[in-house]
């Protein structure tokens, strides 16, 4: 098994252990906050009567429940962790527009140009390659279709970004524990988020993939950013 295997796997671990608590974790420690966030992803997706939708990272089927209700005619949440699905397919067993399948981000398992939008939440930053699942979600878009990833940034005020910063390595990983009984994955959260490109570092690597249109707009001072993008 190489490195990165090893990698994926332990981050694929942390994520089936904390998947029966993620949601309220989710809540509990944004404050709320994560509810608007993809509130305005659904939003940036313009998402139209009829269209296919891919939720890549997609777990807990948070966003693909928002993107059903927004209209799309059929919704496929992949992701890695058949315990955060384990959650999606429950919160979801009523919404027949809804369909899931376990698989790498990386490898996406769909034929070329089959989605209109792909939403992706809070799980970029979880690929070991990066450039390859840009590459991959480029691939299953249709011409014309959309890109919008949600995810972690860094805070745009010294001050503020100071502040998140404790909050990040000193709270949430004991809060992570006490809600979601997991330290370590709350303590890989911060660290994966420090090591995540900045967002015109990021918005470069989309146009290298290939794509074009790239846009951002910063959540809450920069706590959060939203990345949208177009297949030409």
């Amino acid at each position: 098994m190489t490195a990165t295997d090893d990698k994926a796997r332990t981050v694929r671990g942390y994520f089936n252990a904390i998947a029966g608590r993620y949601d309220l974790a989710n809540t509990l420690l944004s404050f709320g906050l994560h509810y608007l966030w993809k509130r305005r992803t659904i939003k940036e997706a313009r998402i139209s009567p009829g269209a296919s939708v891919l939720d890549l990272c997609g777990g807990t089927a948070d966003l693909a429940l928002r993107a059903a209700k927004a209209g799309a005619q059929s919704v496929m949440v992949c992701d890695f962790s058949a315990g955060m699905l384990s959650v999606g397919k429950k919160k979801a067993a009523a919404v027949p527009a809804i369909s899931f399948i376990c698989g790498d981000a990386q490898r996406i398992a769909c034929t070329g140009s089959s989605f209109d939008v792909v939403l992706i939440g809070f799980g970029l930053r979880n690929l070991v390659d990066k450039e390859q699942g840009l590459r991959e979600m480029l691939r299953v878009l249709r011409p014309g279709g959309r890109l919008v990833c949600l995810e972690f940034s860094t805070p745009v005020w010294p001050w503020f970004r100071l502040l998140y910063d404790f909050y990040s390595r000193s709270i949430i990983p004991t809060a992570g524990l006490l809600i979601a009984g997991s330290r370590e994955a709350y303590e890989y959260l911060p660290d994966s988020i420090k090591k995540f490109p900045l967002p015109d570092d990021l918005a470069a690597l989309m146009q290298a993939a290939g794509f074009r249109q790239v846009r951002y707009t910063r959540l809450t001072n920069g706590i959060a950013a939203i990345h949208t993008a177009e297949k030409p």
